[in-house]
């Protein structure tokens, strides 16, 4: 075993121990939509704010795992309220639930007004990510997360849910 291997297994066996706080993998992002990126109405194309979640959410699992992560899934992703030219899209992500080498992140999306100050949560989403080992460039475990607050706690509940109808989708596409 390399050097480098041996030190990914002892970080391994001390996350195993230990794991992470939810806080740990909050992830943030901003910016100033232009109108390159907006639809003939002035508003911020769907797909730009599709490519801004998966950004957000490979943030927030790599914070927690360490890994590169790859995504496997966007099991959900709602559109509430429309974002428009010169206002300031957010997006907020963190980890809602790991499973053995793949996670959750939850993704929530906002618009500010530059004039009025008004803010507006515009999407959701829900984007689970698979950790890749560096050297193998196979699926590796990653560390367990630790719960404080009744919200992560109820985040972790239904991101199950959302795993076991994603699975038994996957079973029934296969069948």
């Amino acid at each position: 075993m390399r050097a480098k291997e041996k030190a990914t297994a002892a970080l391994m066996d001390e996350w195993r121990v230990k794991g992470k706080l939810v806080s740990a993998s909050a992830s943030e992002m901003a910016e100033v939509v232009l109108p390159a990126q907006t639809n003939v109405l002035g508003k911020l194309l769907g797909g730009h704010v599709m490519h801004m979640v998966d950004i957000v959410a490979a943030m927030a699992a790599s914070r927690h795992a360490i890994s590169y992560m790859v995504t496997a899934s966007v099991d959900y992703i709602d559109f509430r309220n429309p974002v428009n030219l010169g206002e300031i899209v957010m997006l907020k992500a963190q980890v809602n639930r790991v499973f053995t080498t793949s996670l959750e992140v939850g993704v929530e999306v906002f618009s500010e007004n530059l004039l009025t100050g008004e803010r507006k949560q515009t999407t959701t989403a829900f984007v689970t990510f698979v950790a890749i080992d560096e050297f193998t460039r196979k699926p590796r475990p990653v560390p367990p997360l630790i719960l404080r607050t009744a919200e992560e706690k109820r985040r972790w509940r239904e991101a199950a849910k959302r795993r076991e109808i994603r699975l038994a989708h996957r079973l029934r596409e296969k069948g």
